[in-house]
């Protein structure tokens, strides 16, 4: 009998053990959950109107939208910025002329025909994702505000707010607010099982017409915003206006789905808004530090086209044509180099350098990442450790122009000197000065022009007008610094 009590208080004790593992796991389970969620970091308040369900393919409640109107719109807010434009007025006067300007500028607002600058006011929406005050909108929204009011639903209170965090290449940032009770925070959907033909509503303050609602519906989904923005958006038929963006774009369950963005100012019923998804993906390191930091490959680029390719041996059109590697880069240590047409970068088909900016923006820092190229006729794979992109190193005092030689190159139509300017580390070499292009010649015709730095021609360097007389020929690939980028040219002389 003691034998079957001991053998009973056992199994009790590994039930109890059993109980607490498990209870240990639950926690910190959701102790993970809640780190990695930027909308479970604090408890929220959400609304508590009940939006009816809609089972698919039954027909939409009479009160849908007018429920979903009254759950979603305490959460939204309107966001009225002003920015006071500074002028550089005095950045090349004489000395103990600044302070004339000062005194009737600055101090004097408006005296002797000098108007004192007027702040310039904008609007936007935004919404509130946590209920301690925290804002999603448009970076564009708030980018160079001097001051940020915020007005909530109905009320009319204003709260000054400040930038947390933003993003430019997504157009995202984050506000905060400080209010005394606890507000009511928009529920964040999911966007990757959208689909087109959805019904949707779009929120914000169009105009300045604060509080307004539109619905319509999901019209295309994956839409390339080209250089806008680095994530495709969502298109929607409901309406978009000025003064919408940085608002919540839900779908009929009340949930978030998409920030309204921009529109199509050449058509009607065409607005656009970033997936929910890929904005959660960054608002956690954009709470914390304030910026996204993203992969760096460290090359500049163009894109290719079938001259381009003729001459370079490269038997596609489509692709990002390398025309510089950084040093000590990413794709250096890779061993990319000028003239490589990248056609692939990891599982992306690079069809031009928008391509790729994008394929590597969205790589994590540290990810190696199997790249494919054309050097010449022969494709190529190489591996990239993708690194973070560094803050440029200050370019060399520029030293005095030397005087052009005055060599004229008559058949290409241009006056060169040698460079003696100075470059940041990234250029290497200093090359040849462009200081005149004929009009009309074969340089103007290409796209030459004065200022102009010719680094290469056909591949081989360049440091002083001889080389490049010597190395012209009927076609001519010149590879040339412009500014701060560099780029490829086709020359027919």
């Amino acid at each position: 009998m003691k034998s079957k009590t001991i053998k009973t208080q056992k199994n009790k004790n590994y039930f109890f053990s059993f109980l607490t593992v498990l209870s240990l796991m639950v926690l910190f389970n959701t102790a993970c959950n809640a780190q990695t969620d930027i909308s479970k970091a604090k408890p929220n308040v959400y609304s508590d109107v009940k939006i009816p369900d809609v089972n698919s393919g039954q027909p939409l409640p009479s009160d849908l939208f007018i429920q979903l109107a009254k759950n979603v719109s305490p959460s939204v807010v309107n966001i009225y910025t002003e920015t006071t434009p500074k002028f550089n007025y005095s950045e090349n006067l004489p000395d103990g002329f600044q302070m004339f300007f000062d005194q009737f500028l600055n101090q004097g607002g408006g005296g002797r025909g000098f108007p004192k600058a007027q702040p310039a006011q904008s609007m936007g929406t935004g919404f509130i994702i946590r209920s301690d005050g925290l804002i999603l909108t448009n970076a564009h929204v708030v980018k160079g505000a001097d001051v940020i009011n915020v007005k909530l639903q109905n009320e009319t209170e204003e709260f000054k707010a400040e930038v947390i965090g933003a993003d430019e290449q997504t157009d995202v940032a984050l506000i905060r607010i400080k209010s005394k009770k606890k507000l009511v925070a928009a529920k964040l959907g999911s966007s990757k099982d959208l689909q087109v033909g959805e019904w949707v509503a779009a929120f914000g303050n169009p105009y300045g017409h604060s509080n307004t609602m539109t619905k319509g519906i999901v019209s295309a989904l994956g839409r390339d915003s080209g250089n806008l923005n680095l994530f495709p958006f969502i298109q929607t038929d409901a309406s978009i206006n000025p003064g919408n963006s940085g608002g919540p774009l839900v779908n009929i369950k009340g949930e978030v789905i998409g920030m309204n963005t921009a529109i199509d100012a050449r058509a009607q019923g065409i607005g656009f808004a970033i997936p929910i998804d890929n904005v959660k993906n960054i608002l956690a390191e954009l709470e914390k530090t304030g910026e996204v930091q993203r992969g760096f490959l460290g090359v500049e680029m163009q894109g290719i086209n079938e001259e381009t390719a003729n001459s370079l041996g490269v038997p596609v059109t489509e692709g990002a044509l390398i025309v510089n590697v950084l040093e000590g880069s990413a794709a250096a240590t890779a061993g990319l180099k000028p003239y490589d047409v990248v056609v692939k970068f990891g599982s992306v088909n690079v069809a031009n350098p928008s391509d790729l900016a994008k394929a590597v923006a969205s790589t994590p820092i540290g990810e190696i990442t199997k790249i494919e190229v054309y050097r010449g006729g022969k494709k190529i794979s190489l591996s990239a450790s993708i690194g973070s992109k560094q803050k440029a190193i200050a370019a060399t005092e520029e030293q005095p122009k030397q005087k052009s030689s005055g060599l004229d190159l008559d058949s290409l139509g241009v006056k060169l000197s040698k460079n003696t300017q100075g470059f940041s580390f990234r250029f290497g070499t200093e090359g040849v000065l462009i200081d005149e292009v004929k009009p009309y010649s074969p340089a103007f015709n290409s796209g030459l022009k004065a200022g102009d730095v010719i680094l290469e021609v056909n591949k081989n360097a360049v440091g002083s007008p001889t080389d490049v007389k010597k190395l012209l020929q009927n076609k001519n690939l010149f590879r040339i610094r412009r500014g701060d980028r560099m780029i490829l040219l086709m020359v027919i002389v």
